[in-house]
């Protein structure tokens, strides 16, 4: 998928290192916003486990010029799905890349005959609320588990 400079296409082995940059960027700021010191899971996965979801999940990049600028991956559970790692670089924020990537995510869903999606964010973080809300998404629930209030966001397709 081409758009306004940006191409979009499933991950490879080759793009681990930077994919694992994405993520750390994304959620290192996610973190300052969330305002937390819990362990997030995404700023200690090694390139061993980066590799497996590339191997057994949807795992898309968004890249210009070879260079790898967002990334989102995806389980597919039967007729749900979870949708966790998604993050684009911050020089590259606001250019329709995560639109552009979720847009791609829901036609895959679609085709895998997936009937509803889920993820975790923080709630307090309104950014993300807004932009998952704008892509569909609503709250299903809430928790503080990890010692910020997460809200477990859910998509349904038809």
């Amino acid at each position: 998928m081409i758009n306004n400079g940006f191409e979009i296409r499933n991950a490879s082995a080759d793009d681990v290192q930077q994919i694992k940059k994405i993520t750390l960027e994304a959620f290192e700021k996610y973190r300052e916003m969330a305002n937390t010191d819990y362990p997030l899971a995404a700023l200690h996965e090694t390139d061993e486990d980066i590799l497996s979801d590339i191997k057994n999940n949807l795992v898309l990049v968004a890249y210009i010029n070879g260079k790898v600028v967002g990334s989102v991956r995806v389980s597919v559970d039967g007729e749900t799905a979870y949708l966790s790692r998604f993050g684009v670089s911050p020089d590259y924020q606001n250019l329709g890349i995560g639109k552009a990537l979720m847009n791609l995510v829901d036609i895959n869903m679609k085709v895998l005959g997936v009937k509803q999606i889920k993820l975790h964010t923080g709630s307090k973080i309104k950014p993300l609320i807004i932009f998952y809300y704008g892509r569909g998404f609503y709250v299903e629930s809430t928790n503080n588990d990890r010692g910020y209030i997460r809200a477990l966001m859910c998509k349904d397709y038809k």
